[in-house]
């Protein structure tokens, strides 16, 4: 090669290098340097790329209260402690988004979550203590007595591992022990990217969980005079208002979140959903909740918002008759299967026979509809739903065990 050809080679690579220096120069600083929230909040960056892939995302963020205010994707992926961490185009971010990462900004409302019985008792009712750390169980055992400390569900158990991951901790979750020493996911009632007021107003929202044979409250609010109304006249409803200064004008007609959650007109605002509860209607003889008094005056200073206080106090007393008598049939069906273990009947193995079952329904089913139906206003579910099927059943497990027994029970006069 002569000096002529490697002069113009030397040239022409100069000229690329300079070509190119101006070029990177020419490029916005977001694209050349390390990412952090200010870009986010001044570029777009993460919509740039989002719109491509998963644009719905961006779409739902952008109507959301969080992009009014400014909030980034940045501030809520941003990695805590004690979270698995990744890079993603020059972010470091969080691998999966837990409640503590909520608890940033929204601290009072996690903290309030955590005394719920969405908490560490709704995970604890599948899977047992196992994963929640000794401090976690004795603060849930303070509120809810026998709630977590106990082994996991034996119906989860037999069914099996892929009907527990994507049927009953898709619910359960909620209150799921995370790497990070937080519990739970507030996505459960919170939409991930529009965080939505009036979502998680809606009654559908807590139908996601609270429906079916087992805890059909979603059912009996539908068939409810709250549910007529709200279909009704869902126009007229406010579900965006803010919660800690809600009023009657914004809310007619309660959904779910009016009764059990939000500060109508000078209550208090609470994310734990319990807060207003007299009774342990989920169990299979219901007991008064240790603060029975605190919980049921603030529910029906709840109902005295649109009620009179003789139909409040009324209410009450019928409500509570039903749980009373509900009481009375399903230990009657306890008994029996304690009298046919004892005489050596039933195999060890749970959910094994047919009586099992037919006791398990009667309880789990029928028990918990009649006593939500009667709390809810829900008058087919305390009968047909409830009180008829228990009696049913009931002659079903007595016509079991008198074949067991191979004689006939003695009538009772």
């Amino acid at each position: 090669m002569n000096f002529k050809n490697i002069f113009i080679s030397i040239i022409f690579a100069t000229a690329m290098v300079i070509a190119a220096f101006l070029i990177n120069r020419a490029r916005p600083v977001v694209e050349i340097s390390q990412p952090g929230p200010e870009y986010v909040r001044a570029t777009g960056k993460c919509a740039t790329c989002h719109l491509h892939e998963t644009s719905a995302i961006v779409h739902q963020y952008s109507f959301s209260k969080h992009a009014k205010i400014n909030v980034t994707c940045y501030e809520c992926h941003r990695v805590q402690e004690g979270q698995a961490e990744f890079v993603h185009k020059g972010f470091t971010l969080a691998r999966e988004l837990t409640a503590l990462n909520c608890a940033q900004c929204h601290s009072t409302e996690y903290d309030q979550f955590l005394r719920s019985r969405h908490a560490a008792p709704a995970w604890a009712a599948v899977s047992g203590s196992e994963g929640f750390s000794a401090e976690q169980i004795a603060y849930a055992e303070k509120y809810h007595p026998g709630s977590v400390m106990r082994s996991a569900n034996q119906l989860a158990i037999v069914q099996g591992e892929g009907v527990l991951e994507i049927g009953c901790l898709a619910c359960h979750s909620v209150g799921k022990p995370n790497a990070d020493g937080s519990i739970g996911t507030c996505t459960a009632c919170h939409a991930r990217h529009s965080t939505s007021i009036a979502l998680a107003r809606q009654p559908e929202t807590c139908g996601q969980c609270h429906m079916g044979p087992d805890h059909s409250q979603l059912e009996i609010y539908n068939e409810s005079k709250h549910g007529v109304l709200f279909a009704s006249q869902r126009d007229r409803i406010n579900l965006d208002a803010s919660p800690k200064n809600l009023t009657t004008r914004d809310m007619p007609v309660p959904t779910c979140a009016t009764c059990h959650m939000s500060g109508l007109e000078g209550m208090n605002v609470t994310h734990d959903v319990t807060e207003r509860l007299s009774w342990w209607l989920f169990s299979p003889v219901s007991k008064k909740r240790p603060n029975y008094n605190l919980g049921q005056e603030a529910m029906k200073n709840t109902c005295l918002k649109c009620h009179a206080k003789t139909s409040v106090e009324k209410f009450y007393r019928e409500a509570e008759i039903v749980v009373h008598s509900t009481n009375e049939k399903v230990q009657k069906s306890l008994d029996l299967m304690t009298d046919l273990r004892k005489e050596g009947l039933l195999t060890p193995e749970p959910f094994d026979e047919p009586i099992e079952f037919i006791a398990f329904d009667l309880w789990h089913y029928y028990g918990r509809t009649a006593k939500h139906g009667a709390f809810m206003g829900g008058a087919d579910f305390v009968q047909w739903h409830g009180n008829y099927k228990l009696l049913l059943k009931m002659v079903e497990m007595e016509e079991i065990a008198k074949s067991l027994r191979g004689k006939s029970i003695p009538e009772t006069k």
